[in-house]
Parts: C-alpha cells; sequence; structure tokens
C-alpha cells in the first residue's frame, strides 16, 4: 500500500518540524518545504521514519510553488495534506513602518498560503478527500498593537479558511485553521523579554505552549472528517484573556 502524502511549509522551523514528526507517524511520507533553511529541513528529514524530500520556494511566488508541487509529485505523488505553517514576521507601528516590510508580510503569509492551497487543491478535489491546515495566530482573531501586518495577514487566512471550507465540503476536503499561542521558537526570538513576560502573565496556564503541544492539535484536524472551517486555538487560553 502506498503511503499518503503530506507538504509542510516552513518545516525548518520548531512548529512545522513538530508537525512533521507527527505526520510521520501517523504514515505519512513528507514533502518538507524550506526557504532558505536548507540544512534545517534536511535535520528535520532525518529524524523521519518514512520517505522524505526536501524543497526549497519562495511561497509568495506562484511559479516557485506550481513548481515545487509539482517535483512534490514526481517525487512522492500527490498531497493529501497541506500544513501551511511557513510565515514571517516584522512588527511596526502602521504610521512608522515601511511599505516595503507590510506588503511583504501580506505576500509571504496570506498570498503564499493561497499559492499553496490552490496548487494542491484540484488533486485533492480529484480524489475526493485532502486537508489543508492553515497556522495562524491570536493576532489574527483579536487586536495586536505593532503587528498591523501581521494581524491582516493572519485575519486574512482565517477568512480564507472559512470561505475555501464551504467550496470543498462536499468533495470530502477540510480545511482549517491553527492558532498557537505564543512559543519560543524561531519566529520569536527577537521578542524583549518585557513582552515575552507580558504573554506569559496574560495566558491563564501561564506559560507558553510547545510546538509539540501545537501540532496534537494538528493531528485533529487531519484526523476529523466533521470539522472543517474552523479555528482550533492552542494558545493557553491568550485569546480570551
Amino acid at each position: 500500500m502506498t503511503l499518503p502524502v503530506a507538504l509542510v511549509t516552513g518545516a525548518s522551523g520548531a512548529l512545522g518540524a513538530a508537525c512533521a514528526k507527527a505526520l510521520d507517524a501517523k504514515g505519512y511520507r513528507l514533502a518538507l518545504h524550506c526557504t532558505s533553511n536548507e540544512e534545517g529541513a534536511r535535520k528535520v528529514a532525518a529524524e523521519l521514519t518514512h520517505p522524505a524530500i526536501v524543497v526549497r520556494a519562495d511561497i509568495g511566488d506562484w511559479a516557485a510553488v506550481t513548481g515545487m508541487v509539482e517535483q512534490v509529485t514526481d517525487e512522492l505523488g500527490a498531497v493529501s495534506v497541506l500544513v501551511n505553517s511557513g510565515a514571517i514576521r516584522r512588527d511596526g507601528l502602521m504610521a512608522t513602518q515601511s511599505i516595503e516590510d507590510w506588503v511583504a508580510t501580506i505576500q509571504v503569509n496570506l498570498i503564499g498560503s493561497f499559492h499553496t492551497s490552490r496548487a494542491v487543491l484540484p488533486a485533492m478535489l480529484r480524489a475526493r478527500w485532502g486537508r489543508i491546515i492553515n497556522v495562524v495566530s491570536p493576532a489574527g482573531l483579536v487586536g495586536s498593537k505593532g503587528q498591523t501586518a501581521y494581524s491582516a495577514s493572519k485575519g486574512g487566512v482565517i477568512a480564507m479558511t472559512r470561505s475555501l471550507a464551504l467550496e470543498c465540503g462536499r468533495r470530502h476536503v477540510t480545511v482549517n485553521a491553527l492558532s498557537p499561542g505564543f512559543m519560543a521558537t524561531e519566529l520569536t526570538h527577537d521578542v524583549p523579554d518585557e513582552a515575552r513576560k507580558h504573554f506569559a502573565d496574560r495566558t491563564p496556564i501561564r506559560r507558553f505552549v510547545t510546538p509539540d503541544e501545537v501540532a496534537k492539535g494538528m493531528e485533529l484536524l487531519v484526523d476529523s472528517d466533521a470539522m472543517t472551517g474552523q479555528v482550533l486555538s492552542i494558545d493557553g487560553g491568550l485569546s480570551i484573556s
């Protein structure tokens, strides 16, 4: 029996790696996407049990994404599960933030999620089964000072998730969003200690969540046939505090 295929974007990051390992444990062959940290993605691949490949692409570039998906399909097969974990964070007050940083954040986080979803969707619809899981953020659910670009990008992904779920449900393709709380990862390494303490203090569980905890939520979204168009928050209560 041929094992199904999952594509994880941002797989060299802590959350992408945790999702990849969880999918490997469930019997998937993995396509591990990276933008620049190929060494990190290869380290993740070396820890997996089932066949895996590393693919590089700028997800903000449609031609690069279609080329990546063609490579995955040729080497592993059609993608059954897509985890959109790749993202950038460029914070700043709108009044002073550069236009380039604002646009780049939307291009990668929102349009990049559209590109990857659009590229794998036809095969999922033909197969009449698929899972698209978009990693978002509490910043897309509530206001976040200094993060207008990041919040807009993640809020846009949430809206896209809900609308796409309506389009795909009858073909057994579910589309959900996974919203982690604050994690100590490469994406947040430059957050000042004072802000880290603020986030921890706001969280009812009084600590950050871990990538492995969030990956368990990803597994739920893969396993559920009835859950679609939803935002699953694994944030320690950050989004309700």
